[in-house]
């Protein structure tokens, strides 16, 4: 629980900083009666979106959708693909959706750090106004310190962590307290009806009331994502013992604040503390912030990680920063693009309120296609009961599409940006994804039954030579280029051959006894089938030995690892469609490195593909 504390609900509990206030303000109330009815109206909406959302919807329902103790966008996708049949019609459709709800994520990723740190330092204008220009320049040094230490992990900084954000979420509850005790009748706004007449009564501004009200169940989607790393019990119980009454504490007694006072709306939060908290509390909220955009950070990388591993993208370098810790990884390409887009966004939004306007559409919409991919998995795959579950869905997701609506209205406020973000990386993966199957589709075409290869070793006999050489091959049963252009030009086979094929399957990890399938050919060829879990990193002298403890007695100083090096180009009307996908391929992390082959070990052969 306290480990989930300090990854799971950095995001979401770092939303009272700025939540409450922008959807106050998006209302049209300022003062008098007006704000009294904004307060209970808008805190009773706050309320019921946490239940409905983030209780209801992912504590109690779609964390039960996970694969094998997994969960996230990619856990979905592929229990939904392994239920559909290969030929279906449907598999690319949801292939689609799976990149569509990872690239909102990474939308996502760009406008957290920036908003949540930028909302922390601005309570700097509430200790001194004389300090508001310095809010940007502290902002982007504490951004440009969370990204530079990425590199070295979160294996150490980890364990602070979870005791950091137990300390938060009780700042939260305290203050928030204090200010309730004082006025209990807020407490009325728990009341549905509350929230909905207000919306009733102010339809001109609905829909930025619940575009602003989404900024607080923000984060609520990593409860799902998160899951693997610590287990469906404690992140239900650390939100249900202490993230979610705290929450509303805080909310609750922000707006009692405001009826009592208010002009404590331009910053309610910072407001609620009291004098002698201010500082403590200024230091408290720097430090959930940057645990928040470090979490949200690391959760980039495993996605990355997941796509490689699914074939959604090129390979890239993944850097695994713990031995202990499942999922502690770092992608220095994606570190460096996101530091990019964090700076961007500070530069030119500048405040916590200007971003507000950005944020939204890419938690809605990840949250949508989280509700479609669940509704699939637990009713159709797990076989939940169509009737209670499939119309249980549709409020899901009719409330997501409320949601989703409602941030799409600011898209010229800002929320351009992120949809702006999704949609590059969506058609990257789309370009990889179809340029990959065309790539595949050309080996074949172009490819030797492996049976009628080793056919023709009976005629040929080539000169063996001692060793053992170990061939990355595509698919098990065709010969691989570079065995036929090693022996067309080398005129040579080593004595053992073993054709090794690494698949990743749609489950996060794989027991080592069932990793390994070995088939044993003639000639002495066999055909090694390697499995891994698309949460896990592929590395080839794992599995060298394991091969050498189960079959193979070979001197590991005498293998040598053969690896294709193809130079894809394109011809005729396909060539300008197919030029993304040839750059991504040319540009991307060599097999060698990829698979972690000694480089004295390792020897690439190329040739040319025609796609």
């Amino acid at each position: 629980m306290l480990g989930a504390l300090g990854v799971v609900f950095g995001d979401i509990g770092t939303s009272p900083l700025y939540a409450l206030k922008v959807s106050v303000e998006a209302s049209g109330a300022k003062e008098g009666g007006d704000i009294v009815q904004a307060v209970y109206g808008i805190l009773s909406l706050i309320t019921w979106a946490l239940t409905l959302v983030v209780t209801l919807k992912y504590v109690f329902v779609i964390m039960r959708a996970d694969n094998r103790g997994e969960g996230g966008i990619f856990a979905l996708t592929a229990l939904v693909l392994q239920d559909l049949k290969k030929d279906s019609k449907y598999r690319w459709p949801v292939t689609i959706l799976g990149a569509l709800g990872a690239a909102l994520f990474f939308g996502d990723s760009m406008i957290t750090p920036a908003i949540s740190v930028l909302s922390a330092v601005e309570g700097l204008k509430v200790l001194s106004p004389d300090l508001e220009k310095y809010v940007i320049y502290i902002a982007l040094f504490l951004i440009i310190c969370l990204f530079a230490v990425e590199r070295f992990g979160t294996a150490v900084i980890g364990k602070v962590f979870g005791p950091v954000m137990l300390v938060w979420f009780s700042a939260l509850g305290l203050i928030g307290l204090a200010e309730v005790v004082q006025s209990p009748a807020i407490f009325a706004a728990l009341n549905p009806l509350t929230g909905i007449s207000f919306l009733m009564s102010h339809s001109g501004v609905a829909i930025a009331i619940f575009g602003s009200v989404v900024l607080a169940v923000t984060g609520g989607e990593a409860l799902y994502a998160d899951m693997g790393h610590f287990g469906r019990a404690p992140i239900q119980k650390a939100w249900l013992m202490l993230a979610f009454p705290c929450l509303l504490l805080n909310y609750f007694g922000q707006g009692s604040l405001l009826i009592r006072d208010p002009s404590a709306l331009d910053n309610p939060f910072y407001r609620l503390a009291p004098s002698w908290a201010l500082i403590p509390m200024l230091i408290l909220a720097a430090m959930a912030t940057i645990i928040a955009s470090q979490a949200v950070i690391s959760g980039a990388f495993s996605i990355t990680t997941q796509a490689v591993q699914l074939g959604f993208i090129p390979r890239l370098l993944v850097k695994h920063t713990s031995a202990e810790e499942i999922g502690q990884v770092y992608v220095s390409k994606v570190n460096f693009f996101l530091l990019f887009g964090v700076v961007i966004l500070v530069l030119g939004f500048r405040t916590s309120d200007n971003l507000a306007s950005a944020y939204g559409v890419s938690v809605t919409g990840a949250m949508a296609i989280d509700t479609i991919m669940a509704a699939y998995v637990m009713v159709f795959t797990k076989g939940w009961n169509k009737l209670l579950f499939l119309p249980l869905f549709a409020i899901f997701f009719l409330l997501d599409s409320v949601f989703l609506g409602a941030n799409l209205f600011k898209f010229f406020e800002g929320g351009w940006l992120p949809v702006s973000v999704a949609a590059v990386l969506l058609l990257v993966m789309i370009c990889w994804i179809s340029g990959r199957n065309r790539l595949l589709k050309a080996r074949w075409a172009s490819s030797i039954p492996l049976d009628q290869f080793l056919e023709s070793l009976n005629k040929s006999q080539p000169h063996r030579v001692a060793g053992t050489a170990i061939f990355m091959v595509p698919h098990s049963h065709i010969a691989p280029v570079s065995l036929l252009h090693n022996l067309k030009h080398n005129k040579v086979l080593h004595e053992r051959v073993i054709l090794m094929n690494v698949e990743t399957v749609n489950s996060p990890h794989v027991a080592d006894d069932d990793r390994l399938t070995i088939e044993h050919l003639s000639h002495n060829f066999h055909s090694v089938t390697v499995r891994h879990g698309y949460m896990e990193e592929p590395h080839i002298m794992r599995t060298v030995a394991l091969l050498r403890a189960r079959e193979f007695h070979f001197n590991l100083m005498e293998i040598s690892f053969f690896v294709g090096k193809e130079r894809v180009v394109s011809r005729g009307a396909s060539a300008l469609t197919m030029a993304p996908f040839i750059y991504l391929h040319r540009t991307m992390q060599s097999a060698t490195e990829y698979f972690k082959i000694p480089f004295d070990h390792s020897i690439e052969i190329g040739g040319h593909v025609v796609i």
